[in-house]
């Protein structure tokens, strides 16, 4: 259970004409990648080289109805996007995909990510008479592009130059008229994988969007590289600048599924060593070890296994309401929580509980589980957290841009223990993150946990957050 604000999920799938049949799979995909954004999604499609989009705010299986995808075209190119916005408001204006006309045809966008430099550029590109629909960093990216196409041969080539003058997260998918380009930035924040369909090629960020449509796993996309699918095949192209291996460590933590394997390295793994860790650092006599559903619970179970403190089902988790930071205003959240978990009394009644969650950010919902537990009959609470103290901003996805709100940047480990009523607390050592991949990755943002930033942050990390848009009807929309 966390209170972090996630980024997004993107997919892309080329299938080589005349082959068409692309919606199902982009569908299918977005259902699979819906933990990763809930506030919007959309689809856009390419057809003979003309781009249609279905997009709103609301789950996948909500947007996407029955009379919807029967309506749409079919094609053989689509993006697809989930979205739980990071700069810019929630509205129906900044769900994506972005679709961009423009004198060398049409260009469809989605972005995963957030940039450190998308005020600055977004000025300068309005002071050069750009008119701005969204209050999303992603449309700086698709007229930086957009401009880079004037100058550049191909659209690969300008999203090529576009990644020079871009800084921060991103990975990207675009459809032009003929092609489907996939983009990562050139320090990998953000996931990306390339996989193999009919005799196509997808793109998506977590593999476990490529087992939910029978893809086959070909590769991640590297660090500043830029891919290009069309009728001639794959073609890949690299930064020429300096690249490094960053991936958000919240990735192996909390972000992605358990099923999907990021750079090479089994999420579901990485937690199990997670919870060993945990149980080596921070050994207590107990009873029996739970976890927080859903990313809690591989951590848990690794750390019974290296205790031998027997783990239990000490939450049951009601599946038809979304994660508890969607809901607007602490008191809704709070609520949520209630409604969202349920213990299990059995479990824990009379029981000295290791109570194991991926991280804590405000502690307002940690405080909540625990007297959850205290209500079930739990003689003594012990938590701990598969995360080091999360006690700096993060400007690179999570919408946690100051220290204001962040528990463990202003309060001590003793503190903390008190505000959320746990007998004991322990954190994962900052150490122990570099040894959670099945094998040694190269590097990881750890920025939340140590100030330690690859990429240098804004100077003013309130200037992130553009003025609130324009509310258009869905009519209006469609035209931007």
């Amino acid at each position: 259970m966390n209170e972090l604000h996630e980024e997004c999920g993107v997919f892309g799938i080329y299938l080589p004409p005349p082959q068409t049949g692309v919606l199902s799979p982009a569908y299918h995909a977005l259902y699979a990648l819906q933990h990763r954004g809930q506030e919007s999604c959309g689809i856009a499609v390419n057809t003979h080289g003309v781009l249609t989009c279905h997009k709103d705010i609301g789950l996948v299986g909500d947007v996407f109805t029955p009379e919807v995808l029967h309506a749409m075209a079919e094609g053989n190119i689509a993006i697809g996007h989930c979205r739980y916005g990071t700069t810019g408001g929630q509205s129906r204006t900044n769900a994506q995909p972005l679709l961009v006309n423009h004198l060398k045809g049409g260009m469809a966008l989605c972005h995963n990510g957030n940039l450190v430099n998308a005020h600055a550029l977004r000025q300068e590109l309005e002071n050069c008479g750009a008119i701005f629909h969204t209050t999303s960093d992603s449309e700086v990216i698709a007229y930086i592009v957009t401009q880079a196409r004037l100058s550049e041969g191909s659209i690969e080539q300008a999203v090529l130059a576009a990644m020079q003058r871009i800084r921060g997260a991103y990975s990207l998918v675009i459809t032009s008229p003929s092609k489907l380009i996939a983009a990562r930035d050139p320090s990998g924040f953000r996931p990306l994988c390339m996989g193999e369909l009919a005799g196509g090629t997808v793109f998506a960020s977590e593999s476990c969007a490529l087992d939910a449509i029978g893809a086959t796993f070909v590769r991640d996309i590297l660090p500043g590289e830029v891919v290009m699918v069309d009728a001639t095949g794959v073609h890949s192209l690299l930064m020429d600048a300096p690249r490094q291996n960053a991936l958000c460590i919240f990735e192996y933590i909390y972000f992605a599924r358990p099923d999907s394997i990021i750079d090479g390295s089994a999420v579901h793994t990485a937690r199990l060593r997670a919870g060993a860790f945990l149980a080596l650092e921070h050994p207590v006599q107990a009873d029996v070890v739970i976890g927080v559903p859903d990313s809690g619970i591989d951590a848990a179970i690794g750390y019974a296994r290296q205790s031998g403190i027997p783990y239990g089902v000490g939450f049951i988790k009601n599946r038809y309401i979304g994660r508890t930071f969607i809901q607007p205003g602490q008191t809704a959240r709070q609520n949520a929580v209630r409604i969202k978990l349920n213990t299990i009394r059995a479990t824990v009644a009379g029981k000295r509980v290791v109570l194991i969650d991926d991280s804590i950010v405000r502690g307002t919902t940690s405080a909540h589980i625990v007297s959850l537990l205290r209500e079930a009959g739990a003689l003594e609470v012990h938590m701990r957290l598969s995360s080091p103290p999360f006690r700096h901003p993060c400007y690179f996805g999570t919408d946690i841009d100051s220290t204001e709100n962040l528990i463990a940047a202003n309060h001590t480990l003793e503190e903390i223990r008190a505000l959320i009523g746990a007998d004991s607390l322990g954190y994962l050592p900052v150490a122990c993150l570099d040894k959670l991949p099945d094998h040694g990755h190269g590097g990881f943002c750890k920025g939340c946990f140590t100030g330690d930033y690859p990429v240098p942050p804004p100077e003013n990390p309130r200037k992130h957050q553009f003025e609130a848009p324009i509310h258009t009807t869905a009519q209006e929309d469609e035209r931007l």
